[in-house]
């Protein structure tokens, strides 16, 4: 059965993305006390991005405490960061921060040196930092003076700053962060509260003003079903870090449709084949997968109209027009039914040759997204003669689920993403046009080789792309600023906003 959310429209929050955490204690939207968030996932004070993936907990957290040389604000746009301006050159492959005057929580100024070796351990080789193959074009991160760093490129890329700008991306020093937002443990919460200004002419006054605890976040990291029951027993203001996979807790919480923010964001979401053995060693067979799912049934038994199926390998972009359009398949303009009668007569073919045909291991979250999600793809692969069976995430499998969401513009993302990751299969003529793109000397060059390279992967049929991911967050009247974007972020010091 279909999932069933109420139908209420979706909260479509107006204002301008001014954070302004202490309007609350002046009692402009009737509230005092701190902000208070349930994060979904473990919040750990200690969390690295070198050591890997982060929870939405951790993301925030880190977010708040230890920004990166940028941010984005409340609208998914580039804000200031840990760097107060910016500059880039005219060849676009020179990118110079000025950093604020800032201070480590141990008290201890921050300096441009500690930062560009932040940075390189992230891009290190043995690092497991999320986004350390999206930098291929950096040449050298160096400390200019003691407030100053560069990024040099080895060719330009224009989307730089929304890499730097990624929670991933925080600038932590051994666990230390220097803001915007400090933080103390309080039971099993986080209060966060603002850093005072370091060059205020009243220092005492700036510490009383960044203690007040109308400016102050409560940040809690919890289960889906325990973030919904605290925003509906009223002890959170907001809960963020929703994906597909726990949307039907939402369902199931019955709070009002109107609180729900959805974002609309780029990326991939479907299986990836991770092994190439048996009936997935041939490209015929895998496109014939991929030809039999039924997109548009499986997304609308998540009941979000937002949600949208998606064909092409690489993500088409909602923000701006960026390099060329994806390729749609061949079989893109085929009715269902003739879409299954391909794919049928592939695997019975299959069968007729002698062969054996084993059950799929498919890989998604032991969620309840991840079984309504598996049980609608295994109920398609049935109807061609496929059987399959459920595996866990971490589990050996034939197909792994990948729900990422674009970092940035980048046209190659999505083809790099899906080319010789240790979860992805490997062409090697399609990795070695990925990095001639990399290196390409100007745009139309670039677009070029993405062309055969995309057209290159899509014959390999590495990927059964299904849908756009799926990012969801509740807001109470209170957050203002929580708003749906582009980007899928949703900064804690920019929750509540300045309204029109």
């Amino acid at each position: 059965m279909p999932l069933k959310l109420p139908v209420t429209p979706i909260i479509r929050a107006g204002g301008a993305a001014l954070a302004v955490l202490l309007l609350t204690s002046c009692g402009l939207f009737g509230e005092r006390g701190p902000v208070r968030i349930a994060a979904i996932g473990t919040l750990n004070a200690a969390a690295n991005p070198a050591s890997g993936e982060l929870s939405a907990a951790n993301a925030a957290l880190l977010d708040a405490t230890s920004q990166g040389l940028v941010g984005y604000d409340g609208e998914g746009q580039i804000d200031v960061g840990l760097a107060e301006r910016w500059t880039v050159t005219a060849d676009g492959r020179s990118y110079i921060f000025r950093i604020r005057e800032a201070k480590w929580a141990n008290g201890r100024k921050v300096t441009a040196a500690d930062v560009v070796k932040i940075l390189e351990s992230y891009l290190a080789p043995r690092s497991k930092h999320l986004l350390k193959d999206d930098f291929p074009e950096i040449e050298t991160i160096k400390a200019m003076t003691e407030s100053v760093i560069e990024i040099r490129l080895s060719v330009a890329q224009p989307g730089m700053l929304e890499l730097l700008a990624q929670p991933s991306m925080a600038i932590v020093n051994r666990g230390l962060g220097w803001g915007p937002m400090r933080a103390r443990r309080t039971g099993r919460a986080m209060m966060l509260s603002p850093v005072p200004d370091p060059l205020a002419e009243d220092p005492e006054a700036a510490e009383a003003a960044a203690a007040d605890p109308a400016a102050s976040i409560e940040l809690v990291g919890t289960s889906p079903a325990g973030a919904l029951a605290r925003f509906k027993n009223g002890s959170a203001d907001g809960v963020i870090g929703g994906r597909f996979s726990t949307l039907p807790y939402f369902a199931a919480s019955n709070i009002g449709r109107s609180r729900l923010v959805v974002d609309r964001v780029p990326g991939l979401f479907g299986f990836s084949f991770v092994g190439s053995d048996g009936f997935l060693g041939v490209q015929a067979n895998r496109e014939a997968l991929s030809r039999a799912i039924r997109r548009d049934r499986l997304i609308a038994a998540f009941g979000l109209q937002e949600w949208e199926p998606q064909l092409t390998l690489r993500p088409d972009l909602y923000t701006r027009d960026v390099g060329p359009a994806p390729l749609l398949p061949a079989w893109a303009d085929y009715d269902e039914q003739s879409r299954l009668a391909q794919a049928k007569r592939v695997v019975d073919a299959w069968r007729e040759g002698g062969h054996i045909v084993e059950p799929l291991r498919i890989a998604v979250p032991d969620t309840p997204g991840g079984r309504i999600l598996y049980a609608y793809v295994a109920a398609d692969f049935t109807r061609i003669g496929m059987p399959s069976r459920r595996v866990g995430m971490t589990a050996n499998a034939d197909l792994r689920l990948i729900d990422e969401a674009m970092p940035n513009d980048d046209a190659l993302w999505g083809l790099r993403r899906l080319s010789c990751r240790p979860d992805t299969m490997c062409h090697r003529d399609v990795q070695e046009l990925l990095e001639q793109a990399v290196a390409a000397p100007n745009a139309a060059e670039r677009a070029r080789l993405i062309g055969e390279a995309e057209e290159l992967l899509a014959g390999y049929s590495p990927f059964i792309p299904i849908a756009t991911p799926l990012r969801w967050s509740v807001a109470s009247q209170r957050l203002t600023g929580l708003r749906a974007n582009g980007r899928g972020q949703h900064p804690l010091n920019h929750l509540i906003a300045l309204p029109n």
